[in-house]
């Protein structure tokens, strides 16, 4: 009995290292990734339900659902061991390899950005040049029909019935 406890508080050491990775995640997206209030939010939300989700799972299937003391003093314990001793090392070493991955992805992307250019500048120049003339075009016919018409400006100085 006594050695199921210590076993299940391992598995929740465990759980709370597990948590604190997850965490490390969502900061680790934040760090490489500017990300506006609301995906803030909305990252903060998916923690919670996933790390609800993790102990949930762990409390039925390890404990048949029974909750105990020491279950949660695992978690806690788990999650400060990790984020106090691993955290900043992992945390370090995966922005490095997003940054290293994200910069192969721009140097990756060179030929398809330069292929986009030329085909912009082959296929979208000559009709924007071709609707800015149009719209130069009619609106210079509308003024010359105003001057043609001559029509009067209104007056200040009518009087009114």
């Amino acid at each position: 009995m006594v050695t199921n406890q210590i076993y299940l508080f391992f598995i929740f050491i465990i759980n709370g290292i597990l948590i604190g990775l997850l965490f490390d995640f969502f900061r680790i997206s934040r760090k490489v990734f500017n990300t506006n209030d609301i995906v803030t939010y909305i990252e903060d939300f998916l923690f919670w339900i996933l790390a609800g989700a993790i102990m949930l799972y762990s409390i039925f299937i390890f404990n048949n659902g029974e909750l105990r003391l020491y279950m949660f003093l695992g978690i806690i314990l788990g999650a400060f061991f990790y984020l106090l001793f691993i955290s900043s090392f992992v945390i370090k070493i995966n922005v490095k390899i997003i940054n290293f991955l994200k910069k192969i992805f721009s140097i990756l992307m060179i030929p398809f950005k330069f292929i986009y250019n030329q085909l912009h500048k082959v296929l979208l120049k000559p009709f924007t040049f071709l609707f800015i003339n149009i719209r130069k075009g009619f609106t210079n016919f509308g003024i010359k029909i105003s001057k043609n018409l001559k029509i009067p400006k209104k007056s200040k100085n009518i009087v009114k019935n």
